[in-house]
């Protein structure tokens, strides 16, 4: 045989084998891994409590009293992280937008305005993108902020504030690729984030003027008024026969029927009630509505949020509510109209 043919068999057969034991190893060692990760970040977000300091307050105060806008810039990991926090700022109340820095020293400066905060983002503070762009925004007269895990980089002293995202290691076990550095970096944005938002008194009706669409959107704005069948309401009178009730909750299709007599509702019948009565009897001759219905159906008004009715139905765990207009029946919205509409 070949010596050169039975070198590649021994290099193929040695790598086999480190690849099977190495994969051995990710089978057994997989969650003491993860879990190693999870504590490393932790570990690392607990710690951020201590490093806060007074150009927290102050940098908070700064954004909030701003007319202007807060522009965050970074470079690599950083400016990926520097997109989300701007992205949650905008979505809470707090105007933002994001200039990459090795664009910005390309041209995109330009977006700045003379009134921005402008926020730096970087776990070194040494990148030569940021050190090229801060000298050019304090140039124009910009406040600087510095997100940063290096005390003493150029971002550092450079900054008129300073917030500290210091770590003691990546969760990378060769202490390389930024995992644990941009967890902190993002977990300081969300707390100024939040922050910000306490401050404005920043609620639901805010957040979902900023949030219309999608199931997020709906559970803050759609009420019950918006989805009711108003055309198609089912309605029997006490001394209706059930195959009265049956015919009008097939011709209504909401699989229940309110009970009204002399336009008052007194109460509702649905399927599974016309299903017990006939796992009962078979002659449902002499039964009236009267006989059959929930004399205490759960009513809603129709300016309720969907998600509100939602919640009902499933702490009583029904699935039909009477919609209610200023007293008035004006319908039935079922369980699965309101699921259908993304909400759950």
């Amino acid at each position: 045989m070949p010596i050169l043919y039975i070198c590649l068999l021994n290099i193929h057969h040695n790598f086999q084998t480190k690849h099977n034991l190495c994969t051995l190893n990710k089978k057994t060692d997989i969650l003491n891994i993860a879990k190693a990760c999870f504590t490393n970040q932790s570990n690392a977000i607990a710690h951020l409590e201590k490093q806060l300091n007074k150009d927290f307050v102050e940098v908070i105060d700064l954004i909030y009293k701003s007319k202007s806008r807060l522009v965050i810039t970074g470079i690599g990991k950083s400016a990926l992280i520097g997109m989300k926090i701007t992205a949650t700022l905008n979505s809470t109340g707090t105007r933002a937008m994001f200039m990459h820095a090795a664009d910005a020293i390309h041209g995109d400066l330009g977006m700045v305005a003379k009134e921005d905060i402008v926020l730096f983002i970087s776990k070194s503070g040494n990148t030569p993108e940021i050190k090229a762009l801060i000298p050019l925004i304090k140039a124009m007269g910009n406040t600087v902020i510095g997100v940063t895990g290096n005390s003493t980089s150029f971002l550092a002293k450079e900054s008129n504030y300073v917030l500290d995202v210091a770590i003691k290691k990546e969760a990378c076990p060769n202490n390389l690729a930024p995992t644990t550095s941009t967890t902190a970096q993002l977990v300081m944005g969300d707390a100024i984030a939040i922050c910000l938002l306490e401050m404005r008194g920043f609620g639901k009706s805010d957040f979902a003027q900023f949030h219309p669409g999608g199931s997020l959107g709906k559970a803050l704005y759609l009420t019950v008024k918006t989805i009711v069948d108003t055309k198609n309401i089912p309605i029997v009178q006490p001394s209706s026969p059930v195959s009265d009730v049956i015919i009008e909750m097939g011709e209504k299709r909401v699989g229940s029927t309110a009970v009204i007599d002399q336009g008052r509702v007194c109460g509702i019948i649905t399927d599974g009630d016309i299903r017990r009565v006939l796992e009962k009897t078979s002659d449902l001759s002499s039964i009236t509505a009267k006989d059959i219905m929930n004399p205490k159906p759960k009513q809603v008004e129709s300016n309720i949020l969907a998600s509100e009715a939602l919640n009902i139905m499933q702490k009583n765990n029904i699935s039909q509510l009477l919609v209610m207009k200023k007293g008035e029946y004006i319908g039935i919205v079922h369980l699965h109209k309101i699921l259908n509409e993304g909400l759950n």
